[in-house]
């Protein structure tokens, strides 16, 4: 009976890393669909300066992004940075959608702009804004439709100097 206590915990192992390969598979499959290219426009900006967030993005050919349910894109909070809002839409950064094979899409060809300010509380110095992309993915062609999401990362830098108003 000793080895049966042994075979399960060998069993269970197995199960364990197939489990985890199949998510890491899965997880670098979404990051196929959607890539994100992200930079701050300007890249070094002043305290109270205006800039947008620029988000250029390339979807793997085959594969449409459906504007249904929506398309949303978040940041994690930056106390360096002033969103006009915590979360933004398809419809918000007034995206087209097109006709693509007889099914709406989003045509993402245009890089995305999203506006902000930054604090006028900003520390001086370099930071990274995160943030993500929660879309809904379908291929007609292979027949599947994924829910997924794609992170990005902004560089950006906070100077010495006041924008006055």
């Amino acid at each position: 009976m000793v080895g049966t206590g042994r075979g399960r915990r060998i069993f269970f192992l197995a199960i364990v890393i197939l489990g985890s390969l199949e998510v890491n598979s899965h997880l670098s499959a979404q990051e196929d669909i959607l890539k994100i290219e992200a930079l701050a426009v300007p890249r070094r900006l002043a305290r109270g300066q205006e800039g947008e967030v620029v988000l250029k993005m390339t979807i793997r050919e085959g594969v449409s992004i459906s504007p249904y349910p929506d398309f949303i894109i978040e940041f994690q909070p930056c106390p360096a940075l002033v969103f006009p809002k915590n979360f933004f839409t398809a419809t918000d950064l007034e995206v087209e959608v097109a006709d693509k094979d007889g099914e709406k899409s989003l045509s993402l060809d245009k890089p995305l702009k999203i506006p902000f300010t930054v604090s006028l509380d900003a520390k001086r110095g370099s930071y990274i804004l995160e943030g993500r992309v929660k879309y809904f993915a379908r291929s007609k062609k292979e027949s599947w439709c994924l829910k997924g999401t794609a992170k990005f990362f902004v560089p950006f830098g906070v100077g010495a100097a006041r924008i006055k108003k």
